[in-house]
């Protein structure tokens, strides 16, 4: 499973379904910094949408939760980014479907989320919590983790493939660059219930610049090459 998925720029592009899914978008996350210069976050991502718009032409675009940054408000430059990321995929002539993270507690206020939602056989949501379907589908595309790995002492942001109750998953890297990422090759578990045993995952890290996709070995045989 996946592989027909393209991976681009911490998104993952489904054809047979004409869907663009990215995750942990987290709009405000500038703000709640502690620095003193702004970041430029809104530009990065209305930019980075709009390349992805402009090369799949999907017909929807779904988030796998944590849209928003903030757990207790909702500031109006971040309402206004929320708007401003609809209008651009409406103006590509796509839909826009959110499905609900840990971080979305405001969501419901501006924007009517999921808790799950299918593209073909696949179904996208959170991850912070088992999926109401009850986790039988045959694979997930999930985010909440912010997976990155370490090479050659450069922290990279990366996907996770591996298996998921009896199925398959994918976790995407956080599509905002203000996140960090946690290396996966030094986590002992995962916060999320449709994850099991680090050592069985494999990373794939996407290199744009030489325009590759490169798998890795499961976790357990990456952390003795390292």
């Amino acid at each position: 499973m996946f592989e027909e998925c393209v991976f681009r720029d911490r998104a993952l592009y489904v054809p047979d379904e004409r869907t663009l899914v990215l995750a942990d978008v987290h709009l405000g996350r500038d703000r709640a910094s502690n620095v003193q210069l702004p970041l430029g976050e809104r530009r990065d991502l209305l930019e980075r949408l709009d390349a992805l718009l402009a090369r799949f032409e999907p017909r929807e675009v779904v988030v796998a939760g944590d849209l928003l940054h903030s757990f207790d408000r909702l500031p109006r430059a971040v309402e206004r980014s929320l708007r401003e990321v609809e209008r651009r995929v409406d103006t590509a002539g796509a839909r826009l479907v959110v499905t609900r993270g840990n971080h979305d507690t405001m969501l419901k206020s501006v924007f009517d989320p999921v808790a799950e939602y299918a593209v073909g056989d696949l179904v996208v949501c959170h991850g912070h919590e088992r999926p109401p379907s009850g986790g039988d589908a045959a694979g997930y595309v999930i985010g909440h983790v912010h997976p990155a790995i370490t090479i050659e002492g450069r922290k990279r942001p990366c996907y996770l493939r591996g298996p998921a109750d009896g199925g398959a998953v994918l976790v995407l890297p956080a599509f905002t660059r203000l996140a960090g990422g946690v290396d996966v090759a030094r986590v002992r578990s995962f916060r999320s219930p449709l994850l099991g045993d680090p050592n069985v995952y494999r990373p794939v890290v996407r290199d744009e610049a030489s325009d590759e996709t490169l798998p890795f070995p499961p976790l357990g045989e990456f952390r003795t090459l390292l």
